[in-house]
């Protein structure tokens, strides 16, 4: 609790709660009581000094000497329903109904009933040494804590299941965090805050595996779980329990065309088994996933025909079953490509990030994280892979509130309608975009505000900033193919200042030779071009050198 680990622990994991408990330092379990009373509208507004009394940088101060063996394990702060009626009975004489009555009042506020009750609550009061007008002052204060005070037993209850949660995340993660997402794995986005969840607590999350994977996730030691098959988009109870007996029944499936021989495909429909490939499911059988989904209906037909041969009890039917089946010769998905379907089944990336494609790039001029991220004065850079847009029509026309996502946490980034008319292009699902803004504290939610000034792609900035591109060529290279890559990312003269100039570094086994290209060959850093000029003549041979 005191570090603040509470995602998906009960009643205390919201980013408010977070920042209480990183205030207060919970010690026991009466603190983390009352911090459960404490934050509500109304006395939420006593956090920051419940805390410093509690470290003993603000003075405990009591409204009277008999208020203190009562407020004591709320430093001095009433809290409690109940402390306001114990506070009533110890200091102006109220019987235990008498003092409800009072609670009850408060609440209500008619003031013919408070009048009533401030008038039996001075004569009280009075008779224990207090003047009327400590009396009134103190009744005050008791109304002013009644309107907000929180149920003792209430919280207690709250803070024993929170506490309990707590003890379970901590000394048994994995079967915690695989339990919490496994109770909400309808719902993509609660699935994705868990998984994130997985990493600090030391915690790997596998993916799913039809030879192995069960419906819900599970966890197979103190720090793995296995991605549950019942997790995946499209796929479904009735389809998965088709899965899990015939593995059962049979062993693990020994390819695509196994696994669809096998089973009723009425309930495990060509749907399912493309999401179970996208979600990489059929991993360890092929990691050709494209592959894999180009075969399906090939499979299906396969299945088809041997069930059609199987029935007829065919002369040939022997023969059919030993027929060797191939996957289609397709080319492979770029990791792009394959994260992209991969986030289509899960609703997220789970085998990698789009954004680590570009990290040695960006770190060039991104110095932070957005998991690191801290607010300045001054505009900072920063950037993800874009993660849904919302629109909003504010008085100065539209607004759009985009989130961002670099692999280490998920931020939102609001856009202004000026630079959004500017740069809608740039904010596409799944793309990289690169956010300059300023970056401050959002009270609203407790966590982060960055609003943008300006808005990149990859390209623009490289051309912004590149001093050159360096590739380097031997006596192999062909000048001609060189020239055919290049040609389409050239800038015209008028653009040519935005490009970014070429040097060709030349070498054969006696000489090298460096040669800066003309402003014709100035180009566009486009993540194509770099794509194509990298797959020519390997990564090590084609750098971008940065001012």
């Amino acid at each position: 609790l005191k570090t603040d680990n509470t995602t998906a622990v009960f009643q205390i994991e919201s980013r408010g709660m977070k920042d209480m408990l990183k205030q207060a330092m919970p010690d026991c379990f009466e603190v983390i009581i009352a911090l459960v009373a404490l934050y509500r509208p109304g006395p939420m507004d006593l956090i920051p000094d419940f805390c410093r009394r509690k470290h003993g940088k603000q003075r405990v101060e009591y409204p009277h000497p008999l208020t203190e063996p009562i407020l004591k394990e709320t430093y001095g702060i009433a809290v409690y329903q109940e402390q306001v009626m114990q506070i009533a009975q110890v200091v102006a004489g109220y019987s235990l109904g008498g003092a409800d009555l009072l609670r009850r009042a408060m609440g209500k506020k008619k003031k013919e009933e408070m009048d009533a009750q401030r008038k039996t609550f001075t004569e009280g009061a009075v008779k224990n040494d207090m003047t009327e007008r400590q009396a009134s002052e103190l009744f005050d204060l008791l109304e002013k804590f009644a309107g907000y005070g929180f149920n003792k037993s209430h919280a207690a209850a709250y803070a024993l299941v929170a506490y309990q949660t707590a003890f379970l995340k901590t000394h048994y993660p994995a079967a915690f965090l695989a339990a919490t997402m496994s109770a909400d794995m309808n719902n993509t986005d609660s699935v994705h805050i868990f998984y994130d969840d997985c990493a600090p607590n030391k915690v790997e999350v596998l993916p799913p595996d039809v030879n192995a994977s069960e419906f819900k996730f599970t966890p197979i030691n103190k720090s793995q779980i296995l991605y549950g098959l019942g997790a995946i988009k499209g796929t479904g109870w009735a389809a998965i329990e088709v899965i899990l007996q015939a593995r059962q029944q049979g062993g693990p499936f020994k390819d695509l065309f196994d696994f669809c021989a096998r089973l009723d495909l009425r309930k495990v429909n060509r749907r399912v088994i493309e999401s179970l490939i996208r979600a990489g499911a059929f991993d360890k059988l092929s990691p050709h996933r494209h592959a894999l989904l180009a075969g399906v209906g090939l499979a299906i037909s396969a299945a088809e025909q041997s069930n059609a041969n199987s029935n007829q009890n065919s002369l040939f039917g022997a023969v059919a079953d030993q027929a060797v089946h191939v996957l289609p010769d397709v080319p492979a998905w770029t990791e792009q490509q394959k994260l992209q379907e991969e986030k289509a089944a899960l609703g997220f990336y789970l085998s990698g990030h789009p954004y680590w494609a570009y990290q040695k790039d960006l770190s060039q001029f991104i110095s932070t994280t957005l998991a690191n991220l801290t607010p300045k004065e001054q505009p900072q850079l920063l950037a993800g892979i874009v993660s849904g847009i919302r629109i909003r029509m504010t008085g100065r026309g539209k607004m759009a509130i985009v989130g961002i996502d670099d692999g280490t946490t998920r931020i939102e980034v609001v856009v202004g309608n000026e630079l959004l008319n500017q740069s809608q292009a740039l904010l596409k699902d799944d793309q990289l975009v690169i956010v300059e803004g300023r970056v401050s504290n959002d009270e609203f939610s407790g966590g982060l505000r960055v609003n943008a000034r300006k808005l990149y792609d990859i390209s623009s900035l490289r051309n912004s900033r590149a001093s050159f591109l360096k590739l380097s060529c031997n006596g192999q290279s062909d000048a001609v193919k060189l020239k055919t890559l290049l040609k389409p990312y050239c800038m015209t003269q008028t653009e040519a200042q935005r490009g970014c100039a070429i040097k060709i570094e030349y070498h054969n086994q006696t000489s090298k030779v460096e040669l800066m290209l003309g402003n014709d060959w100035r180009v566009d850093l486009h993540d194509e071009l770099i794509a194509s000029l990298t797959q020519w003549l390997s990564q090590q041979n084609v750098k971008i050198l940065y001012n």
